[in-house]
């Protein structure tokens, strides 16, 4: 079973449009509205694949987000907060283009955070457990820091578990200064998000990484294996993704595919890198699972998570770098 916590869950509203004209009256040819966050979408992965998965949020008993999450069949354990989840609607145009607009969420107290470790630990000290991923932005109220809290609070429920972290900005840089006795096993930043967590320049990263050198992506991500963390999962988007570990390095080209919408593209991959380590994979094989989910996730509409029947894994293309 893989638990999932997501702290700032959204229900997620996409607009498809032919092309985003600010200013313009804009006619929407498709809408969608699920529920979102990056956990969120970790577990709706791991429940199209066939495995186990329960998702720890916080939100009222009679949020819309509660009754579109039992629609999708995602299995909540929820802690009652003050106001509604928040809605993120992302505008998706013809040309593959996506433009997010975020709202801040439902501001935690005190003792909610208090219950939502509670409930996290709990999760994760059931009979099967086998992975817990920590994932998306932390709402107002919530430490910066908080992601390291509760890295620890979870080695101390199971030790044998496989905990991943999937954050940016602030909480993303809290975390790189704070590895020691809290390092996650697996973490999955993106090229500048990498930056952050190692305390390098983000965007010399993400330039660099665009332009087919990766030498400083495997140098930056080789800096945090030795700090700890067992697994660097580094996507690239439209360049696939990178995988460091104390073993070795992979670099995994994505196969062909039409880009029709990111939202949910990463969340797809970690999955994916997830599903294939838990089931035995190698780790050149579990990355090749993870580029191989998220391309399949860009390939469909809003945020629609894909299956293992939607993946193409024979043409993704994996070298040891």
């Amino acid at each position: 079973m893989i638990v999932t916590f997501t702290a700032n869950p959204s229900i997620d509203a996409t607009l498809s449009v032919v092309a985003l004209d600010p200013g313009d009256v804009l006619r929407v040819s498709e809408s969608t509205r699920e529920p979102g966050g990056k956990g969120i979408n970790v577990s709706n992965a791991v429940l199209k694949a066939g495995r186990e998965t329960i998702a720890v949020i916080p939100a009222s008993e009679h949020d819309p987000f509660v009754a579109l999450a039992g629609s999708a069949g995602i299995p909540l354990r929820t802690v009652r907060v003050d106001g509604t989840v928040r809605t993120n609607t992302t505008v998706t145009e013809k040309n593959g283009r996506t433009t997010k607009l975020n709202e801040p969420g439902a501001e935690l107290t005190d003792a909610t955070l208090k219950a939502l470790e509670t409930e996290l630990t709990a999760a994760a000290s059931e009979p099967g457990a086998e992975a817990a991923v920590l994932a998306g932005s932390l709402p107002p109220g919530a430490p910066a820091d908080w992601y390291a809290t509760l890295v620890r609070a979870l080695r101390g429920a199971n030790s044998n578990l496989l905990i991943a972290v999937d954050t940016s900005d602030e909480p993303l840089k809290q975390l790189g200064k704070r590895l020691e006795g809290a390092a996650p096993d697996v973490v999955k930043p993106n090229a500048f998000e990498l930056g952050q967590l190692a305390g390098l320049d983000g965007d010399e990263l993400e330039r660099r990484a665009e332009s087919g050198d990766l030498a400083a992506v495997i140098n930056a991500a080789k800096e945090l294996v030795d700090k700890g963390i067992g697994e660097v999962l580094v996507t690239l988007g439209g360049a696939g993704a990178c995988l460091v570990t104390a073993r070795g390095a992979w670099h995994a080209s994505p196969p062909p595919a039409q880009v029709r919408s990111t939202v949910g593209a990463g969340d797809s991959s970690l999955a994916g890198y997830l599903l294939a380590r838990l089931g035995g994979s190698d780790f050149p094989e579990a990355l090749r699972n993870a580029v191989a989910y998220g391309t399949a996730a860009a390939s469909n509409p809003g945020t629609e998570i894909p299956s293992p029947d939607d993946i193409d894994l024979e043409r993704t293309a994996v070298r040891e770098l």
